[in-house]
């Protein structure tokens, strides 16, 4: 059995209370979780409202941010989930996705679902990167 390592930490980014961050040391290196990420400005207010391309740009902009923080780039993600309440929109829209992933595409789940937070929010994406740093 592998030793691990994980510690729960409530982690604000920009003033985005959304953001939370658990990160695990192992033997195998340290592995980023990042949960909630939707498309907000600094003080919490839903942005690109009506708009699921821009939302999904300015989400991919925060989580390339949260994980630089980690010393990590986006080529370090593993796992992506996306929750989106209009699944034909998002398949319209590819070209943001592989301009975000050049490298090679993380394995990924999407899901459409009813609603997320607020009614404003069109896409939520969580992410799981691992570092061997």
């Amino acid at each position: 059995m592998l030793e691990k390592t994980a510690t729960s930490t409530y982690h604000p980014f920009k003033g985005h209370a959304s953001y939370w961050r658990i990160a695990a040391d192992t033997t195998i290196g340290d592995d980023i979780k990042v949960s909630g990420a939707v498309s907000m400005d600094s003080d919490g207010n839903p942005t690109a409202v009506g708009d699921l391309e821009q939302q999904m740009k300015n989400v991919y902009s925060d989580l390339e941010q949260v994980l630089k923080h980690d010393g990590l780039t986006l080529d370090d993600v593993l796992v992506e989930n996306v929750f989106t309440t209009d699944m034909a929109r998002f398949l319209e829209v590819p070209a943001c996705r592989n301009s975000i992933y050049t490298n090679q595409f993380p394995t990924r789940s999407w899901l459409e679902i009813k609603g997320l937070a607020l009614p404003e929010f069109m896409i939520e994406i969580a992410l799981e990167a691992h570092s061997s740093r």
